[in-house]
């Protein structure tokens, strides 16, 4: 930070007032009348032009209505989250929850701690609200003293009126949602894990409520449990419904993930256009992270996930994201990353290339088996076939060449029993998940939805197969060590079959190799 947070303990009496209490004992803004008199006048007329409805608050309107239909009658409160405390005086970079953001059209500019709350009409049909803090005026103290909500600090902060229009949705101020918390009763759900001081007011809320009923009709019934945690809790068909309602994307949707794509192609391309910078540095797996961040920060939000930057042995390690190795030549680099955009859609692409631009016959061999499973499972997608049949062709493939190079203890086709498994042990990891707002989306989707689910046009995921020989794995020869290969491209149904999203940035081993030596020129 540029300048240091020298907050006032007279904040307003909410959630900010902990920005205030981390560092009140070093407050230095200051309280004189004259103070707050002067730097409230003197500024000019804010410009109050109302926006357009963003294009992507129609398709929002409408996951609204598909979920408004399930839940007739119930009140639902889905809150998009608040920020989270990294140190002291200092919070993680805001994300919102991503069901937030799927039924409102808000991405990064998400005002944290907003509340989307479904009230139920007369009419099985429901009011829908968006709820958030509002701007405070320059004549208040909020203005220039709250580090957390403050102009003075975060920069311009959207008005009720601007944000109705800009979402085409109603919109209040935070503070009317107290009144939404005193009407909570047994039916109304909330969305548990987006904001745990939301969900504990509405659990309590809901406690209350019950024991009201039973004291006014003296019931002798248990009380109202929640069971959290269990299968029985109220709030699980919530999530499971948000969840899988983004299995299916719709245009809007698509041409994000496309975007994502796109920005992810350019970033894995200015990496190579680096490596000369990358190998001279004792931590060049941090500069590859580095370079392929600035790209995310510059067409998107960030990174839709933890980079992984993994040169030479590291490459072996499926989840590796401390990237603080050498990058060697003569050496691998997996780098699985992908650009998160504005509206919090992301790519989530791997490629594997060797840093002096060529392969080795070994590396070149484990790598054109990884890319014929990758193969192999593209091309049976298509509407109708079931998820997990993905992964079973990939496997297919890594079965049949793991035993063909004599790794396995018994052939490929006794390895693919479900008893055996053999050739797992050089890909542990499944071949596909979805992908859209999460990097790994509508994980909360029912199993038969998911992994047994029967893929439809929309249908976004990724096919990422791999190989991967520890280091000091004693069933592979020597050469084979310390190898690890990834090739993952994001997949879309389409009509009649599917469209690989990623298939421009380079696969095979020779475009490969081209495309190392072409960006280091």
């Amino acid at each position: 930070m540029a300048t240091s947070d020298t907050s006032t303990t007279s904040t307003p009496a909410d959630t900010a007032d902990e920005h205030a209490d981390r560092n009140a004992n070093r407050s230095t803004t200051p309280g004189s009348e004259g103070f707050k008199s002067f730097i409230g006048s003197g500024w000019a007329e804010r410009d109050e032009t109302l926006p357009p409805a963003r294009p992507q608050a129609a398709f929002a309107a409408a996951r609204r209505a598909a979920v408004s239909a399930v839940f007739p009658g119930q009140r639902l409160i889905v809150p998009a989250g608040d920020m989270k405390q990294r140190a002291n005086d200092t919070d993680y970079p805001y994300r919102a929850h991503s069901a937030f953001s799927h039924l409102t059209g808000w991405g990064s500019d998400t005002e944290p701690g907003a509340v989307l709350v479904f009230e139920p009409t007369g009419e099985a049909g429901h009011d829908v609200t968006v709820y958030f803090r509002e701007r405070a005026g320059r004549d208040s103290e909020e203005f220039y003293a709250n580090p957390a909500i403050g102009e003075f600090w975060i920069g311009a902060r959207p008005s009720v009126a601007h944000v109705a229009a800009d979402l085409a949705i109603e919109a209040r101020d935070l503070g009317a949602f107290d009144a939404v918390v005193d009407a909570v009763d047994t039916a109304t759900l909330v969305l548990r894990e987006a904001d745990p001081a939301i969900t504990e007011r509405i659990d309590d809320a809901r406690i209350r409520f019950a024991a009201q009923r039973a004291l006014n009709e003296n019931a002798s019934d248990a009380p109202f449990s929640l069971e959290v945690g269990g299968e029985h809790e109220p709030d699980a068909e919530l999530a499971r419904v948000l969840s899988e309602l983004r299995l299916v994307k719709d245009e809007f949707e698509l041409d994000e993930l496309r975007a994502a794509v796109a920005a992810t192609k350019r970033g894995f391309t200015e990496v190579l256009e680096e490596l000369p910078r990358i190998t001279s540095e004792v931590r060049g797996e941090r500069v590859i992270e580095g370079v392929f961040a600035t790209r995310a920060r510059l067409e998107g939000n960030d990174v839709g996930y933890g980079s992984i930057a993994a040169a030479g042995p590291h490459a072996t390690i499926l989840h590796w994201t401390r990237n603080d190795g050498p990058v060697v030549p003569g050496d691998l680099v997996l780098l699985d990353a992908g650009v998160e955009m504005d509206s919090y859609y992301t790519a989530d692409i791997t490629r594997t290339f060797p840093v002096n631009g060529e392969f080795s016959p070994v590396q070149r061999q484990v790598y054109e088996a990884v890319l014929e499973a990758a193969d192999a499972a593209f091309a049976i997608v298509r509407p109708g076939i079931v998820f997990r049949e993905v992964h079973a062709a990939a496997m297919a493939v890594i079965a049949r060449k793991t035993a063909e190079w004599g790794f396995l203890p018994v052939s490929a086709e006794e390895s693919l029993e479900p008893e055996n498994q053999f050739h797992r042990r050089y890909m542990v990891h499944g071949t596909s998940h979805h992908l859209g707002l999460d990097v790994h989306d509508c994980a909360q989707a029912r199993r038969e939805l998911y992994l047994d689910g029967v893929l439809e046009e929309g249908m976004v995921f990724t096919i990422e197969p791999g190989l991967y020989f520890q280091p000091d794995d004693l069933t592979v020869p020597e050469e084979f060590r310390g190898i690890g290969v990834r090739i993952e491209d994001d997949i879309v149904v389409t009509a009649d079959g599917a469209e690989n999203l990623s298939a421009g940035i380079p696969r095979t081993a020779d475009e490969v190799e081209a495309w190392v030596r072409g960006a280091r020129r």
